[in-house]
């Protein structure tokens, strides 16, 4: 990947050289990655699922091998096993496991699930590719850092859903919000 050491995501240095732990694209100093797990940063916003209900909170399922932990003392709400939450991470220990602040409960929805290295993708410069897709199918569409990504509203789901997975599997390309435009436009019911 480079023939100096560099500190890159996804990357590592061996013998003065640094190698890329996931298939990617390098350009101009960085990795772009088109695989690999969710990396919890702290302040990351994401969208989990409730996992777990126990007596000093709840477990959260975070799209990831790391365990996200929701104290019932940092809310006010209740929730339910199976609930969606928006919310922020607020501190990642040294084995990754999260603790999670700020959630909120999510209306009725669909859950789509993409990689994690494609939702800057899916949110664009200035949230441009999410205002768009919720422009053109009427849904409320919340992308989660962690790559779990809520679609809700009386809008045409299914329009956004399809979007979503074409930007995933395109994210890599020159173009694509032109080709999504397009897309939605061609698509959208009248």
């Amino acid at each position: 990947m480079a023939d100096k050491p560099e500190r890159i995501s996804y990357a590592y240095v061996e013998n003065g050289k640094t190698y890329s732990t996931v298939v990617g694209l390098f350009s101009e100093g960085k990795l772009v990655p088109l695989e690999g797990p969710y990396e919890p940063l702290p302040d990351d916003l994401i969208v989990g699922i409730i996992s777990e209900v126990r007596f000093s909170g709840y477990s959260v399922d975070t799209n990831s091998p790391y365990v996200g932990f929701l104290s019932s003392r940092e809310i006010r709400e209740r929730f339910n096993m199976g609930d969606a939450i928006f919310a922020r991470i607020v501190k990642v220990d040294e084995v990754k496991n999260m603790d999670i602040g700020d959630a909120k409960k999510l209306p009725e929805g669909r859950l789509v699930r993409v990689s994690s290295v494609k939702i800057p993708r899916i949110i664009g410069k200035k949230n441009s590719m999410v205002d768009m897709i919720r422009a053109n199918t009427g849904c409320e569409v919340i992308a989660g850092r962690n790559g779990y990504v809520w679609i809700t509203g009386k809008g045409d789901s299914n329009l956004a859903e399809r979007a979503i997975r074409m930007i995933e599997a395109q994210a890599h390309t020159h173009g694509l919000t032109d080709r999504v435009a397009e897309f939605l436009k061609s698509h959208k019911k009248a």
